[in-house]
């Protein structure tokens, strides 16, 4: 495999940085404009707008933030950059599960059948996304939220953790869901929804 470049020294990179160790990538860097040079065993070696310097290489975009995440993403994009999907090997996906690139499916997540995830996308630990659904880009299902069958989930929403989503539902772009949020009806104004039945808050 070439040098993976993972763009993002936080603790989201850190755990891509593990999940592509595990698939394989034995000479991994990051770049990231922190003032750090080293996070546990793998060396910080420049800014993000460093990232023009490593040609022949592969890149990952490891911020938590949905909006970052695609604006980072867009640049290397337009740039001709190979953004690579990381996969944790003990992730379940089914055979017929679309999984964009740049995306990052965690240790313990299930994707089931017919669903289709987008770009930028990150799958958290022990996360499940059900039967025939579609994820939009740069969405953030987090740690442990359940998403039923056939949901349609917009851009940049954040799913927060333990958050459930009941079945045949329609989120819009740009919606946070609460920890623990349960949304048992279509959202189509962005904001904050909080609570079990999940109402608006902001």
């Amino acid at each position: 495999m070439k040098k993976l470049v993972i763009i993002g020294a936080g603790g989201h990179g850190r755990v891509a940085a593990d999940i592509a160790h595990l698939i394989g990538y034995n000479d991994i860097v990051f770049l990231d404009d922190a003032d750090m040079t080293a996070t546990g065993e793998y060396s910080v070696v420049g800014c993000v707008n460093d990232f023009e310097k490593y040609t022949d290489c592969e890149f990952f975009v490891a911020f938590g933030d949905n909006e970052l995440r695609e604006r980072v993403a867009k640049r290397l994009s337009d740039c001709g950059a190979e953004i690579v999907t990381l996969i944790h090997p003990s992730a379940v996906l089914a055979d017929n599960a679309v999984i964009g690139k740049g995306t990052v499916v965690m240790a313990g997540a299930v994707i089931n059948t017919g669903t289709t995830v987008g770009d930028n996308v990150i799958i958290n630990t022990c996360s499940s996304v059900d039967h025939d659904c579609i994820i939009g880009d740069c969405t953030h299902i987090a740690i442990g939220a359940r998403v039923a069958g056939e949901v349609k989930i917009g851009k940049r929403v954040f799913a927060g953790a333990g958050s459930v989503v009941i079945p045949d539902i329609k989120i819009c772009d740009d919606v946070v869901l609460g920890a623990g949020a349960v949304v048992v009806k279509n959202i189509s104004e962005k904001g904050l929804y909080v609570g079990a039945p999940a109402s608006f808050k902001k």
